[in-house]
């Protein structure tokens, strides 16, 4: 597992996510710190995070 930080695009304050570096993925996660909806978008190519994308969910 990797952690992965960046900026939620609902309250901008840095959180973390531990990313599995075996598959990419897409999927729905709450933010740790204002509980609303972020998509993450991950890619992996030979174990590396090769992109990263969180994005606000309408509520």
């Amino acid at each position: 597992m990797i952690e992965h930080y960046f900026m939620c695009p609902h309250c901008w304050q840095e959180i973390s996510m531990l990313l599995d570096p075996a598959y990419s993925q897409t999927y729905v996660e709450d933010c740790e710190v204002c509980c609303n909806p972020i998509e993450i978008q991950v890619a992996f190519e030979e174990g590396e995070l090769t992109s990263f994308e969180a994005r606000e969910l309408g509520q």
